[in-house]
């Protein structure tokens, strides 16, 4: 006990000395850590609800804010890591806020974005209760390799939860995992009702090992279903009673799918206690996760900032944004947290930005970005590879009109920032509680 008074302690000190410095989301995770290795067993064990892990390789950080929202709602306290900073020093990080020396906090529920490998370690000292795993594609293929060893780590992940597991139905490489949880773990699902399968290509990654695909689950009665509406407008069909129309904030079938896996996870966790009215009304209530389809008043002037990181976050972002005719930057970075390959920018299909061309690349692989876009015949006016001198240009530049931002998360992190300073926005993570 006293070895994590201290570590909380030296913690918290770590914490208010990278905020008055404007960042280190991780650091003080870190510090606490070495003085504590034991400190997420110490704090987060005896949740009265349980944890809940959501992993996956896109969507994490929407769903994650969605499912808090709707834990909340339903009167429930929740811990949460609202920055994104989804590996387990971000969590600790994120804890201290909220954990007095004492090391208990005052929650519920822990709800928490981890990182594919990252949730293995922290389920190595805390076993989820339950986990909400959304998708497996391509992504930071230096880190994970192939793509089998992102379904693995998830499978492994799923088989440490001790209470209940919720899956896509319709990504072979997650449904399968139902194989792998205990016998005394539920497993619930989410998917897109038959209705709508025809705009589920551009979202999936098919495992061609998987002959029957999701015809051979049983996912009749107890799945959540996506029935879209229209590009915000959606409905939660099966489960008990549905949950809609809901008319989201964000926009596309991603956030919408989104939705459906927090409300799938929500009703496996509140069971009877969970109210479809109360998660419609919620639901229409969340603003998007900054840099994830956020809106920036930028002079007047709509500014859209749209994360991208491998060829299907970019595909359903450009099929979501990329015909409508607004200045576009696209901003690319090759950091340890983008992912050092960017070869798989030539996956991805910038047709529809032809017509309307691109004002500006940017990032450490801005020139990469223009070279893959004269493949396929979109011109682009600019290439400046310094972001802030990137972002003072495009503003200038189409200071009269909507803009928007595709970027890799760290340029993502590093052009909000700036943003947040010149326009008085809230800082990193102030606005995700």
């Amino acid at each position: 006990m006293i070895r994590s008074t201290l570590a909380i302690a030296a913690g918290k000190l770590a914490r208010h000395a990278t905020r008055l410095r404007g960042g280190g989301s991780a650091l003080p995770g870190l510090v606490t850590e070495r003085i504590d290795p034991g400190i997420l067993a110490h704090t987060l064990a005896d949740l009265p609800g349980g944890v809940v892990v959501v992993s996956g390789t896109n969507g994490k950080t929407t769903t994650t804010k969605m499912l808090v929202a709707l834990l909340r709602a339903h009167g429930q306290r929740v811990f949460t890591n609202p920055t994104g900073s989804n590996f387990t020093r971000g969590v600790i990080s994120a804890m201290l806020s909220e954990v007095p020396l004492s090391g208990r906090l005052d929650a519920d529920w822990a709800v928490l974005e981890l990182d594919e490998a990252h949730a293995l370690h922290f389920a190595a000292a805390v076993a989820p209760t339950h986990a909400l795993l959304l998708n497996v594609a391509r992504d930071q293929l230096d880190r994970f390799a192939e793509i089998d060893q992102t379904a693995q780590l998830l499978t492994r992940l799923a088989e440490q939860t001790t209470t209940g597991v919720v899956l896509n139905v319709d990504d072979s490489f997650i449904s399968r995992i139902h194989r792998s949880v205990g016998p005394d773990v539920s497993v619930g699902w989410f998917g897109v009702d038959p209705a709508c399968a025809d705009r589920l290509p551009e979202l999936q990654e098919a495992d061609v090992r998987e002959v029957d695909g999701a015809a051979a689950l049983p996912v009749t009665a107890d799945a959540s279903l996506l029935l879209v509406h229209d590009e915000r407008s959606f409905t939660v069909t099966g489960s008990g009673a549905d949950v809609g129309p809901v008319t989201l904030r964000q926009r596309g079938l991603a956030a919408m799918i989104n939705a459906t896996a927090a409300t799938a996870t929500a009703r496996a966790v509140l069971g009877e206690r969970f109210e479809p009215g109360v998660a419609a009304t919620t639901l229409a209530s969340v603003t998007p996760p900054f840099g994830r389809g956020e809106v920036i008043d930028v002079d007047g002037q709509p500014l859209e900032l749209v994360l991208v990181k491998n060829p299907a976050g970019f595909t359903v972002a450009l099929g979501t944004y990329g015909s409508e005719p607004v200045a576009t930057m696209i901003a690319i970075n090759d950091n340890y947290a983008d992912g050092r390959d960017v070869s798989w920018l030539y996956d991805v299909s910038f047709e529809s930005l032809r017509e309307q061309g691109v004002a500006l690349t940017s990032g450490v692989r801005g020139w990469d970005m223009a070279l893959r876009l004269q493949y396929d015949e979109v011109p682009v006016e600019r290439t400046e590879t310094d972001l802030d001198a990137a972002l003072e240009q495009f503003l200038h530049e189409h200071a009269d009109g909507p803009k928007r931002i595709f970027c890799t998360y760290t340029a993502m992190m590093h052009l909000r920032r700036r943003l947040a300073a010149r326009y008085g926005l809230a800082r990193f993570g102030e606005d995700a509680q």
